[in-house]
């Protein structure tokens, strides 16, 4: 198990023990609730709500090729899930980097903010930006989108 799992796993253990208390107690309706506040709260913590995280040597290739923002992030950090959550279906056109899972991800953040792991850390056109704004992001994602349906026009 790693260590991106053991947030969601103690949230669902908490919430199934409070959940147990209640039911004990004479209240199935708060626990069913509660529980399934605690799950909820599980799966926004879990690594399953961003998208497939790739290598940051494939990132930064794919990011140089078409323009598109790779976004540094780790699983438990509530900024990246702001990030994500705000940025809705058009994170998937972003590039995506684990940095508990990659090393080489890791190393790009601490460079780029004097030795810390801060995330999300944003590389645009090779320029790193800490914790940007969504709004920022989204803007960033639309015109490398835009850019790249132009790119696609002219070679056609």
């Amino acid at each position: 198990m790693t260590r991106a799992w053991i947030s969601p796993i103690l949230l669902v253990l908490c919430g199934s023990a409070v959940a147990a208390g209640l039911t004990l107690s004479g209240t199935p309706g708060a626990a069913a609730a509660n529980l399934l506040v605690f799950v909820l709260l599980a799966g926004v913590n879990s690594p399953l709500i961003f998208p497939r995280s790739v290598g940051t040597l494939e990132a930064q290739r794919r990011s140089a090729v078409d323009g598109r923002p790779v976004v540094f992030w780790r699983p438990g950090c509530t900024y990246c899930v702001r990030l994500r959550m705000r940025l809705g279906g058009s994170a998937q056109q972003a590039y995506w980097v684990n940095i508990w899972r990659d090393p080489a991800g890791a190393a790009a953040v601490r460079a780029a903010n004097d030795g810390n792991e801060t995330v999300p850390t944003v590389i645009v056109t090779g320029r790193p930006h800490t914790n940007p704004e969504p709004a920022w992001v989204r803007e960033q994602l639309s015109r490398s989108t835009s850019s790249g349906r132009s790119r696609g026009q002219k070679t056609s």
